[in-house]
C-alpha cells in the first residue's frame, strides 16, 4: 500500500487506494497519504501557471471539499486515539502543510491528541507539533506542560527560533510570556527567540500590564543578553514604567533590576522609585520586605556604577540586604557543585582558619569563599584580619598593592591547580586599591554550569553584576 500510494499520479488515485481498501490501511499510511495529497496538489499549482494568478483554475480547497477525502479524514479521526505517536505527529504535520484550517475537525482532533502525548513525545516529535500548531490555543498548551517546562528541548527551541519571528505578531501576551518563561528557566541564549520577545515587546509595551512586562523582559537579564533594538527598547520601558511605576510596585522594580544588570540605567525611573510617596506605598503592601531588598540593591548599584546619577537614594531606614545566605539554586544543587572539594582543597593548603564559607557581603551578595591575603602573600587567619578591612568601599584609585594582592593570588590559584578537576581562571582585580589591608580581599567563586547561559561561557545577568560590584568594591575575584 505505501508503494502505491507514493507512485500515486493525481489526488484521485491516492484517495482511491486509500478510501476503497480500508482493510489494507494501516496508521502509517495515513500520514503518507496526507504528504503524498501536499506533494500532488504544489504540483498542480505549479503545472497551472498564469490560470492560478488569473484564478482561473480549481483550487486546494476544492480537491479538498471531495467525500472521497472526507472519507479519508473520518478514518484518521477514527482511528487516532490507536495510532502511534510517530503517525499522529506526522499526520498533524501533513495536515498543516496541506493548509487544513485550524478549526476543521481533522486538526482538532489530531491537536487534541498530540497535546494530551505531550509528555511522552521526543524533541523530534514536539518539534513538529509546534510547528504544525503554530497557534496561541496550542502554543499555551505545550508550555503550559508540566513536564515540557521541566525539561530542556534545544532543538525544538532552535526550530521554534527559525519561524517565531514571522508569526509573533500573531501571538498573545500570555503566550510570548509562557515562552519568556521557558527560555529563562532553561537558560537558552538564542538571539532570534530573545529578539523576537523584544520586537513583540517593542511594538505592544503601551497595551500591556507592566506585570506582563516584567515576565517579557526577564530572559534579557537572566541571559545577560541586549536585545538588537535596546537603543530603542530601553527607552521605551523607561516611558511606560514613568506611566505605570505605581500601579505594580514589585514588577517596577523587578523590571528595573533586568535593565541594571544590562548595565542601563533609567534615571526618570529611578527619581520615582526611591520618591516618599512609592516607598510609602510599598511599606504598606504585603510585599515590602522584597521590594525593600530589591531597592537596597538598586540603590547600591547606583552608588558603584551609575555616577551621574543626582536624585534621591534609598533612606538609610530601609536598606537590608538583598540575601542573607546562599542562593535557593545553589542550595539545592549543591551535591552536584564543586564548593565541597575546593572547600576541601583549601582546607589543605591554607587552614579552616583561614576562609569563610558562603560569606554574604554588602549589599547582599553570598560569596563561595572568602579569604585575606596580606602584601607579604600569606593567607590570614580570619581572627587576625582588623575589623576595617572587612567593611567594603568603593575605590578608584590604582595602587601597588592592588599588584602584590595579584601576585599572591596567582600563586594561590596555581596551588588550586593540583587539586583537579579545578581550573581557576586568571584573577581579576579590583578596578583600584587604596594602600590599606583592603587590598587583601579575595572572593574565590566556584562557577557552576548553572551560573552560565546553557552550552556558554556567558555568566547569567545577576551573577555577572555581582562579580561586577564585587570588583567595584575592592575584591579580588578568582573565577574557579
Amino acid at each position: 500500500m505505501k508503494r502505491l500510494i507514493e507512485r500515486s499520479r493525481s489526488v484521485g488515485e491516492v484517495l482511491r487506494w486509500v478510501t476503497q481498501n480500508p482493510s489494507k490501511v494501516s496508521a502509517s499510511h495515513y500520514p503518507i497519504a496526507l504528504h503524498k495529497l501536499g506533494q500532488l496538489l504544489q504540483q498542480q499549482q505549479q503545472q497551472q501557471g498564469q490560470a492560478a494568478v488569473n484564478g482561473e483554475s480549481r483550487g486546494p480547497g476544492q480537491v479538498l471539499e471531495q467525500p472521497e477525502f472526507q472519507t479519508l479524514c473520518q478514518a484518521i479521526i477514527s482511528g487516532c486515539s490507536k495510532f502511534d505517536n510517530f503517525s499522529i505527529v506526522n499526520c498533524l504535520y501533513a495536515a498543516a502543510a496541506l493548509g487544513l484550517p485550524g478549526e476543521s475537525p481533522l486538526v482538532r482532533v489530531l491537536e487534541d491528541e498530540s497535546r494530551s502525548r505531550l509528555g511522552r513525545f521526543n524533541q523530534k516529535d514536539v518539534s513538529m507539533v509546534f510547528s504544525s500548531e503554530a497557534n496561541n490555543k496550542a502554543l499555551e498548551a505545550i508550555f503550559s506542560s508540566q513536564l515540557f517546562y521541566e525539561n530542556r528541548q534545544e532543538r525544538f527551541i532552535r526550530s521554534m527560533a527559525e519561524w517565531l519571528p514571522r508569526k509573533a505578531e500573531n501571538l498573545t501576551p500570555y503566550t510570548m510570556a509562557l515562552i519568556a518563561k521557558y527560555v529563562a528557566r532553561h537558560r537558552l541564549r538564542e538571539p532570534r527567540l530573545l529578539d523576537t520577545i523584544a520586537n513583540f515587546l517593542l511594538k505592544r509595551g503601551e497595551q500591556l500590564d507592566s506585570k506582563v512586562i516584567q515576565k517579557l523582559v526577564f530572559p534579557f537579564s537572566r541571559m545577560n543578553y541586549r536585545p538588537s533594538n535596546h537603543s530603542e527598547l530601553f527607552p521605551k520601558l523607561e516611558a511606560i514604567l514613568e506611566q505605570k511605576a505605581g500601579s505594580s510596585p514589585l514588577a517596577t522594580v523587578n523590571i528595573l533590576m533586568s535593565m541594571f544588570q544590562l548595565s542601563h540605567f533609567p534615571q526618570t525611573v529611578l527619581h520615582q522609585v526611591f520618591s516618599p510617596a512609592f516607598i510609602t506605598n510599598v511599606m504598606s503592601s504585603p510585599y515590602a520586605l522584597i521590594v525593600r531588598r530589591y531597592l537596597s540593591l538598586l540603590d547600591a548599584a547606583v552608588e558603584l556604577e551609575f555616577h551621574d546619577y543626582s536624585g534621591p537614594r534609598l533612606d538609610p531606614r530601609y536598606r537590608v540586604l538583598m540575601f542573607e545566605h546562599a542562593l535557593t539554586a545553589d542550595e539545592a544543587n549543591r551535591k552536584y557543585s564543586y564548593k565541597g572539594l575546593v572547600a576541601e582543597a583549601l582546607r589543605q593548603l591554607v587552614g579552616e582558619e583561614c576562609y569563610r564559607q558562603d560569606e554574604v557581603l554588602p549589599p547582599g551578595y553570598c560569596t563561595d569563599f572568602l579569604l585575606w591575603i596580606n602584601r607579604s602573600g600569606t593567607v590570614l587567619p580570619l581572627s587576625r584580619v582588623p575589623a576595617a578591612s572587612k567593611a567594603p568601599s568603593v575605590h578608584t584609585t590604582t595602587s601597588p598593592a592592588a599588584i602584590s594582592l595579584r601576585s599572591s593570588v596567582l600563586a594561590l590559584t596555581s596551588d588550586l591547580q593540583d587539586f583537579a578537576p579545578f581550573a581557576p581562571e586568571t584573577p581579576s582585580s579590583p578596578p583600584g586599591s587604596r594602600e590599606s589591608n583592603l587590598a587583601g580581599r579575595v572572593v574565590l567563586s566556584v562557577n557552576d554550569k548553572w551560573h552560565y547561559c546553557q552550552n556558554s561561557d556567558i555568566l547569567v545577568g545577576s551573577r555577572a553584576m555581582r562579580d561586577r560590584h564585587l570588583r567595584l568594591l575592592g575584591y579580588c575575584l578568582v573565577q574557579v
